[in-house]
């Protein structure tokens, strides 16, 4: 996937992560901290379902990258923790609150770096729908909360 800025409004709240010099990252990428240093979401390694794979990378989300990295730069990016993005989804509706987490690729091996799926349960999440989608959209708005710095999404009282 190319670099898409997918902030469409809310305050950021960023932070400055390092990357490796060999990670590559894009603007719009799902990203989590693994000794110190940034990576995107098809960089952890596959916990052997779709559920697994959501829940680890839930328990380690940081944010949204707003700045790429490329192959053989080593310079720290911006991480958002928070606010409303615009990411791709399978064709599904969704109302206001509905919790999203991170899609997994086809072969069922990892997750992608920025598409969403709906979760059934907060400890998959890394984010709540922002907008209600009915009849079905492809684009869902997805309000993200960093689990790391913010506590992520919340089981509702």
């Amino acid at each position: 996937m190319s670099n898409v800025m997918r902030w469409r409004y809310g305050d950021t709240n960023p932070v400055m992560l390092q990357v490796a010099s060999l990670t590559v990252i894009e603007i719009g990428d799902f990203i989590y901290q693994s000794g110190g240093a940034a990576l995107p979401a098809s960089e952890l390694a596959d916990a052997g379902t779709e559920a697994a794979n959501q829940e680890a990378f839930h328990d380690l989300f940081v944010g949204v990258a707003m700045q790429a990295s490329p192959s053989g730069v080593a310079n720290p990016i911006r991480v958002a923790t928070s606010g409303v993005f615009e990411f791709d989804c399978l064709a599904t509706t969704a109302e206001v609150g509905d919790l999203l987490g991170v899609d997994e690729d086809g072969a069922g091996v990892e997750l992608t770096n920025q598409l969403v799926a709906k979760v059934a349960t907060a400890n998959l999440a890394i984010g709540r729908c922002a907008k209600r989608a009915n009849p079905a959209a492809t684009r869902l708005l997805v309000e993200i909360v960093s689990t790391v710095l913010r506590g992520g999404p919340q089981v509702m009282a």
